[in-house]
């Protein structure tokens, strides 16, 4: 055999197990991303009438299982097949926009029962729904308070920024980014709003919000498309918070999130880059000179090549996080807002209304969001929730949009 050949075939040898390498590494990988149990969701369509752009769920009757909420009927848990109407109904066109854009469950008055909150179309009211108690399976219409004048932002929310406890509305209004309480003596009178920032060029339609934690110091901050407001030592007298600016988006999308992706104890932020085009994004925090800045991880972009699994939709309009499938990590759930400016207003605006989850994977210090179709006809409003509304223990998936209402149950086989 000639030396030539030798080498050849030495060289064929090498290339071989470098393939078998490179390809155990790969399906280990592969392996890896998939959660040891598949996770698998039954959908429940609700209603296929446009109320609402959100959902929520609590249990309103107090009977131990959770109801839905969408637009102005509760459905009753377990099987959500008895709907109540609690304000009157109107079915929207879907070439047009409902005044419900968010919708969260509290007892605002203290008496046990859950009332509902509904945040009003950008710029509008945004009011509460009392429950009746007893009665509120034969009420009939709930007794109505207005909370907030003016509600801006598209992506408004209800949480705990101030760590005492208790939800606030977090929005911008006027201008002045911030967050209202409600009269723990009075609730029903006009929440106080509480501004964190001096006048900015926020408006009624501008793109992205969202409360958490970035500098990991115990308390919440604000995030924006431009940046992060980061909360003071004390709330009294309420003080300007600092601004770091940022451009986590140009346009701006939804809920925002911070949230150590990569688990190296650094809270990066979680959101999406155009409402109306494309874009899924998460930024990790790095510490440059004692000072926090970001550097972008494209989850997902405008063509299948920017997701390493080829998936690609557009109008990213709302956003949640948690752990779907119970690994300890918290997961993205999204999707599409179909017709979110009716048939001709936004990119791809008659593709699949897809809802999925990206479940979080980390290796080597790096993350990766993995993709899962949950649905490809129901879609997202302004608002996704996740959470366990039948009392299984698993996560499940509401959406409110110009679709209908649904609930997309969590299965396991």
């Amino acid at each position: 055999m000639r030396t030539e050949d030798r080498n050849v075939n030495v060289g064929g040898v090498f290339q071989y197990f470098a393939m078998c390498i490179l390809s155990f590494a790969f399906c280990s990988l592969s392996i890896a991303a998939e959660p040891a149990t598949p996770v698998k969701f039954k959908t429940v369509k609700l209603t296929d009438k446009f109320y609402a752009e959100g959902a929520h769920f609590a249990d309103l009757n107090r009977d131990g299982k959770m109801d839905i909420v969408s637009g102005p009927y509760w459905y009753a848990g377990p099987d959500f097949q008895s709907r109540h109407e609690f304000y009157p109904a109107q079915e929207v066109d879907p070439h047009k926009y409902s005044a419900n854009f968010l919708c969260y469950t509290h007892d605002f008055n203290g008496d046990g029962w859950t009332d509902i909150l509904v945040l009003g179309f950008p710029g509008a009211e945004s009011w509460w729904y009392q429950n009746p108690g007893q009665s509120v399976a034969s009420a009939g219409h709930w007794e109505r308070h207005v909370a907030v004048a003016v509600t801006d932002n598209e992506s408004p929310t209800f949480t705990d920024i101030t760590g005492d406890g208790r939800p606030e509305i977090v929005f911008s209004t006027g201008g002045f980014w911030g967050y209202a309480t409600p009269d723990a003596h009075e609730p029903t009178k006009p929440f106080t709003f509480h501004p964190i920032s001096p006048k900015t060029d926020a408006q009624r339609f501008t793109h992205g919000l969202g409360v958490g934690d970035v500098n990991g110091d115990g308390r919440m901050d604000l995030l924006e498309k431009t940046g992060w407001w980061e909360q003071p030592a004390s709330l009294d007298g309420d003080p300007q918070w600092k601004k770091h600016d940022f451009a986590f988006a140009t346009f701006g999308g939804a809920q925002m999130f911070a949230y150590d992706v990569d688990g190296d104890g650094l809270n990066d932020v979680i959101t999406s880059l155009h409402a109306h085009g494309y874009g899924l994004a998460w930024y990790k925090q790095v510490r440059k000179d004692g000072q926090i800045t970001f550097e972008r991880r494209l989850i997902m972009g405008e063509t299948p090549q920017d997701n390493p699994y080829g998936v690609k939709f557009s109008q990213i309009h709302a956003l949640e996080l948690l752990d779907i499938d119970g690994d300890g990590l918290k997961d993205i759930v999204t999707g599409k807002r179909w017709w979110a400016h009716g048939p001709k207003g936004d990119a791809e605006p008659d593709a699949p209304a897809v809802v999925y989850w990206f479940r979080l994977t980390r290796a080597g210090g790096d993350a990766q969001f993995v993709p899962h179709k949950v649905h490809d006809d129901s879609g997202v409003g302004t608002q996704v929730v996740a959470g366990d509304v039948n009392g299984d223990g698993r996560p499940d998936i509401l959406v409110g949009n110009k679709k209908g209402a649904f609930v997309h149950l969590q299965v396991r086989e």
